[in-house]
């Protein structure tokens, strides 16, 4: 049986056994389509496996997930997009990515728009229904009267 191997991508342990699109999908902040814009730019064939990739092209594919706009990814690809602060567009993958997001929702808690409180309230944010779902604490029971 083969051993597995294991590629560290973009500070991710990645098995190695796996085909390119897949093993990416596995670093936070690269989905499907990112995954696939990124084989497309290094030229792999699509059933390749990533332990068949040199050195110098996974080093390629760190640069190309860190940098996607200088290696001609579209902008619309981007996991965040506009900035407020500075109107840029940016991809943030791993760490990076969970401080943004906990940045973003902290700012509109700090706007107390619909959206920063129902985050403060640990209540949905995007409509759902609350009747069965989104409990918290102590479960309360109905209680029989004693006869």
């Amino acid at each position: 049986m083969a051993e597995a191997k294991i590629i560290r991508i973009a500070r991710k342990d990645v098995d190695a056994t796996l085909p390119i699109e897949r093993a990416l999908c596995l670093v936070k902040g690269v989905g499907p389509n990112m995954a696939h814009a990124l084989r497309v730019i290094i030229g792999a064939d699509e059933k390749k496996k990533l332990n068949e990739l040199s050195e110098k092209e996974i080093a390629a594919l760190e640069d190309m997930i860190y940098n996607p706009k200088n290696h001609g990814i579209p902008v619309w690809m981007l996991n965040h997009r506009k900035e407020p602060e500075t109107g840029n567009d940016a991809h943030y993958v791993e760490s990076n990515l969970d401080f943004r997001k906990k940045l973003d929702i902290d700012f509109l808690k700090k706007l107390r728009c619909y959206k920063g409180i129902r985050h403060q309230l640990k209540l949905p944010v995007r409509g759902q229904r609350t009747k069965s779902h989104f409990r918290r604490g102590a479960t309360v029971g109905v209680q029989r009267k004693k006869k």
